[in-house]
């Protein structure tokens, strides 16, 4: 069985396939895979993690199956994601791995794997790794096993690299920002970053107690946000999840951004740089159409590739594309970052807010999107979808409201949850067609 979900292995802690002992497996036989793969015979693994409290369970575990093959672990502690991808490139690592499950609640944990390129494993490696689980593998020798050292720097090493991403002259001096870095794996580096930069932050979200991540919090619950940009008189706001691969922004006014409206802007800065290839950008099933027209309107277009930011990070690599992003805020700029790096694209946005010189709510406005509602139901396996009778049925269902409306019903690659988006100007026709897809789905 492949344990690989959209985004890496995920569950539930202490219940297949979040245990140690099976982390342990996970880390033999993705040890076993890439073991020499850096290009070197250093034989290095970056570990991070945010701040769920079963990370002390992991950590260790990870630790000791990849000590088993003779691997030498670098332990960074809390860092968001990016910094996992960036530091395993930076130590010319055979693999990277980050201990999170991102946006879910605490009581859940996953484990997300990164190549020496610093890209989030292919489909196809994440099978052979799963094939190896069970297999017996061949360990080091006593003599030969791999050392653990902790890297004290690891955040302030993050920190340099996401500022160099912008002009090194760039300051954001005079404007007022609200940062919530959800309890998560932010809560050190994004305000520092942006106190070093001449911002005057208000950090919400930074006291993590090992249960609170992503805690009515973050980019997952963005109006703890918002409020307090308003109730700070705030320029702005920004939102992580809990491993910080995520953006949500609000404006001064406390309307929440989200991952469209700040695609529109990265879009605009790199053709006018130069840096858009082909005046593509590529989005998700999930990317509002209003996008699409505002993108054609400018002399630009959109792709879409499947939800969950490795696929589109593989369609930009296959056409050679050089920016992407979805709704719920992961967005790729890969001259830049190898996987989403919220921090860096949050100070690659502000920097262009300071310099339009405008209030954000007119900044953020590139276009009007059409309504869009999410709904998701709980409890069901994605094979349901699979199913001749629901396929067929919820084909009608596309079929009779094509003309004013657009629906996709897909399962959540993380969570036992279906979700359904409708898109349309037509609110009642999004209810009803709500009501028509639970209908469906509650007969199988």
């Amino acid at each position: 069985m492949n344990l690989f979900g959209t985004d890496g292995v995920r569950g539930k802690v202490n219940e297949w396939p979040m245990t140690a002992e099976l982390v342990q497996k996970l880390a033999i036989s993705a040890g076993s895979v890439y073991i020499g793969k850096g290009g070197s015979n250093l034989n290095r693994v970056i570990i991070g993690k945010d701040t769920r409290l079963s990370g002390y369970m992991l950590e260790p575990a990870l630790v000791s199956g990849f000590t088993s093959m003779g691997m030498d672990c670098l332990t960074l502690g809390p860092i968001p994601t990016p910094g996992v991808s960036r530091l395993t490139r930076s130590f010319r690592a055979d693999l990277g791995v980050m201990i999170s499950a991102s946006h879910n609640p605490s009581e859940d944990n996953g484990i997300k794997l990164f190549g020496p390129d610093g890209l989030k494993l292919s489909d196809n490696m994440e099978n052979e790794i799963s094939k190896l689980l069970n297999r017996g593998i061949k360990l080091a020798e006593p003599n030969a096993l791999g050392r653990v050292r902790r890297l004290e720097d690891a955040v302030g090493r993050y920190i340099e690299a996401v500022k160099s991403c912008i002009n090194k002259e760039q300051r954001l001096e005079g404007i007022k920002i609200v940062v919530d870095c959800a309890n998560g794996a932010a809560y050190k580096a994004a305000p520092q970053a942006l106190f070093e930069l001449g911002a005057e932050v208000i950090p919400i979200g930074v006291d993590p107690d090992g249960f609170n991540i992503n805690k009515h919090c973050g980019a997952v619950y963005p109006e703890k946000m918002s409020k307090a940009v308003v109730s700070n008189q705030a320029d702005l706001g920004i939102a992580f999840d809990g491993d910080a691969d995520r953006l949500i922004m609000s404006d001064e006014k406390g309307n929440v951004i989200n991952g469209d409206q700040l695609l529109a802007i990265l879009a605009i800065k790199m053709q006018r740089d130069g840096l858009l290839k082909n005046d593509t950008v590529v989005g998700t099933t999930m990317t509002n159409h209003a996008f699409n027209l505002w993108l054609n309107n400018i002399g630009m277009k959109l792709m879409r590739a499947d939800v969950g930011d490795r696929y589109i990070s593989e369609a930009i690599n296959q056409f050679g594309y050089s920016l992407g992003g979805e709704p719920s805020g992961h967005l790729l700029v890969p001259h830049l970052s190898k996987t989403g790096d919220a921090l860096m694209n949050a100070l690659i946005i502000l920097c262009e807010f300071v310099n339009e010189k405008k209030p954000s709510s007119k900044f953020f406005n590139k276009f009007i999107p059409i309504p869009q509602t999410i709904h998701n139901i709980k409890g069901f396996r994605k094979d349901i979808l699979e199913n001749e009778n629901i396929k067929n049925e919820l084909n009608e269902i596309k079929k009779k409201i094509e003309s004013e409306a657009r629906i996709i019903v897909r399962p959540s690659g993380t969570e036992k949850i279906i979700r359904i988006m409708v898109e349309s100007n037509n609110k009642a026709l999004i209810s009803n067609t709500i009501r028509d897809v639970e209908t469906v789905l509650s007969r199988s």
